[in-house]
């Protein structure tokens, strides 16, 4: 599992959980979960994506810390949760299986909170959505920088027109199996490139670097096939909540494309957010902006959802 729990010092590191705790999945995997706020305030679920951890929520876990209670858990393999023991564990059941464990040892029977998914993590809520453990609890989604399907041919990583050729490279670039090393001047620049926007700040492009690096290369490189393979359109028309999107405009990974889709097939979308400049980080290149739409879908449908049973 990666070394790294927080992305160094300053406000891009998240603060101390208020407690830690262990999620066991339906196949016995141990996921590392961190609930930050007050007990009894309105809850949050954050899913962070692919290579990342905890720590990628650090400023949404900061500005809603104080008034909601931040339920963040680290993907199998990522940040302090054990990797899969055997190729089984690589996939989008696996991850809709973590989601109904986190959800199940966090929330009391009923409760419901705002689900946040950011890229892998979005397309976790898509494989959960349709799953008893996730409707019993999901008040309202949001979907940050994610795609269901096609991600491979449709990525930008690879500055190379549209095609096979492309979908090829692409292919050998993400599934890699080479170590990245550590977090250099260069590594910097072709991570921005690849998952930022031009003008990310150097900071927020450091805690990024430093996350993904952290991740383990056998666990990337198990995920990387899951996402070539990814076939969630069926998800999206299954997520019966309502619905919010996010995405950047220059996002390389998941083009905006991926979010209007999604937009367009949910059964509830309450909202599709288009962030002019914005990559793939949105939750740290634009931190403001998803933390608002977390606090407006908490705002309108968690504290509905509460009066609502008080008065049942």
């Amino acid at each position: 599992m990666s070394r790294l729990t927080h992305a160094g010092d300053g406000p891009c590191a998240p603060p101390a959980a208020t407690r830690e705790l262990t999620a066991v999945s339906a196949d016995g995997a141990r996921l590392h979960v961190e609930v930050h706020g007050p007990d009894d305030a309105p809850a949050v679920v954050l899913a962070h994506g692919w290579t990342c951890s905890t720590a990628f929520w650090a400023a949404q876990i900061r500005a809603l810390g104080a008034d909601h209670r931040v339920i963040a858990y680290d993907q199998r393999g990522h940040g302090r949760s054990a990797a899969p023991v055997d190729p089984a564990g690589y996939s989008t059941r696996a991850l809709a299986d973590d989601l109904e464990a986190v959800l199940a040892a966090t929330l009391a029977p009923g409760e419901k909170a705002v689900i946040a998914g950011h890229s892998m993590g979005g397309m976790t809520v898509m494989a959960a959505g349709a799953r008893p453990g996730f409707t019993e609890h999901a008040a309202a989604v949001l979907l940050c920088s994610t795609g269901s399907s096609s991600l491979v041919a449709e990525a930008r990583v690879v500055p190379m027109r549209a095609g096979r050729v492309r979908t090829r490279v692409t292919r050998s670039v993400l599934g890699s199996r080479a170590p990245l090393g550590p977090v250099t001047p260069l590594a910097r620049r072709i991570l921005k490139f690849a998952t930022m926007g031009p003008g990310a700040a150097p900071d927020r492009v450091d805690a990024c670097a430093r996350i993904v690096h952290a991740c383990p290369r056998g666990v990337r490189y198990g995920w990387s096939h899951v996402l070539d393979e990814l076939q969630l359109d069926d998800g999206v028309s299954e997520l019966r909540v309502p619905t919010a999107v996010v995405a950047g405009t220059v996002d390389r990974l998941t083009p905006v494309v991926h979010a209007r889709r999604i937009a367009a097939a949910l059964p509830e979308c309450v909202g599709l957010t288009e962030l002019a400049g914005v990559g793939h980080m949105t939750p740290v290149e634009a931190p403001e902006a998803v933390t608002e739409r977390i606090r407006s879908l908490v705002g309108t449908y968690v504290q509905v959802n509460s009066r609502m049973a008080e008065g049942a």
